[in-house]
């Protein structure tokens, strides 16, 4: 049994954690989403409890209950809140990103590491990603994170397989990138030289346009050499 902690008050777990009495009056839970077709809802005073009947299949229209779910969550003012499915790793952990999104003002991208730092193991199907990134775009009008394409047709989703936009880089990130870069040690007594210009880098690219750049430089060496000669006065 793991009971995983998103905020203070919103839990995420598998099918066993809602029957633990003591965890549940431990943890203050006053509202329990149930995200099966046909796990058993416990009956405690003073908790309520939603069904959400869909099956963890990439067909099934998960996202009719986003809003609703969200709106519960949310409204739940008396204690905490326990979202389970069947292992917690899929149709819950999916109820909990749209509401994060919804009522938290996160992106997608954002929802998912938050979610994931707290139960490292979820694993969405792929079509309840595909119905996340349309809630995304209802709520903000742009995705922050995309699924790899060449592995988009597995049944579950690893983590690897969802990548951030690179609109969704950090401040913070872009500029420890920046020092980085800025930070590139010097040998003591050297001095900076200047890049070859891109006219060298071609003449060293290529050596028989070097040889003949070398060639028609020297024979205007030699022209300004003659000229010289023969503008000396003679003095008879």
């Amino acid at each position: 049994m793991l009971l995983s902690q998103v905020t203070p008050t919103l839990f995420l777990s598998g099918a066993d954690a809602p029957l633990n009495v003591a965890l549940m009056s431990q943890k203050g839970i006053t509202l329990i989403v149930n995200a099966t077709l046909s796990h058993a809802f416990p009956s405690y005073p003073g908790v309520e409890c939603l069904r959400v009947p869909v099956c963890d299949l990439p067909c099934e229209r998960l996202e009719a209950h986003f809003d609703h779910v969200a709106d519960r969550i949310n409204g739940n003012h008396t204690g905490g809140t326990l979202v389970h499915c069947a292992a917690g790793m899929s149709r819950s952990p999916a109820l909990v990103m749209a509401y994060l999104m919804r009522y938290r003002g996160v992106t997608l991208c954002q929802a998912h590491r938050w979610v994931q730092e707290s139960r490292p193991f979820i694993r969405l199907n792929v079509g309840f990603w595909e119905q996340l990134l349309r809630y995304e775009r209802k709520l903000y009008g742009r995705n922050t994170v995309r699924v790899e394409p060449d592995r988009a047709g597995l049944k579950r989703m690893d983590p690897g397989m969802v990548v951030p936009l690179r609109t969704e880089l950090t401040r913070a990130e872009g500029t420890q990138k920046d020092n980085r870069l800025k930070s590139v040690p010097r040998s003591p007594g050297t001095t900076h030289t200047p890049m070859m210009s891109r006219s060298r880098k071609t003449m060293s690219a290529n050596p028989s346009k070097r040889g003949s750049n070398v060639l028609s430089e020297s024979t205007r060496t030699t022209s300004r050499q003659l000229s010289f000669i023969w503008s000396v006065p003679v003095w008879l």
